[in-house]
């Protein structure tokens, strides 16, 4: 019997490799543009502010954790799945 398992009863490697849904895809993009943005800014040759610098730790974090959520985000699937 192949029945499909619901978001609840996944482990978190069958959640990483489920189908993401298109809003997440966006923000997953968005939170690995926010990261590689920061690292930029910290990897900057010329001496930049120090708030600037942190401000740049903040977004890598911010943007590193979006991508993570969205990816572990999943379309359901089965009975549960909205028509």
């Amino acid at each position: 019997m192949n029945k499909e398992k619901t978001p609840e009863e996944m482990n978190i490697v069958e959640r990483m490799c489920a189908p993401t849904p298109k809003f997440f895809k966006k923000m997953r993009t968005l939170g690995l543009i926010l990261a590689a943005a920061g690292g930029a800014i910290i990897a900057a040759p010329v001496a930049l502010p120090t708030a600037l610098v942190t401000a740049a730790g903040y977004i890598i974090v911010a943007g590193s954790v979006a991508t993570a959520v969205s990816q572990a985000a999943v379309e359901e699937c089965g009975p549960f799945k909205k028509k």
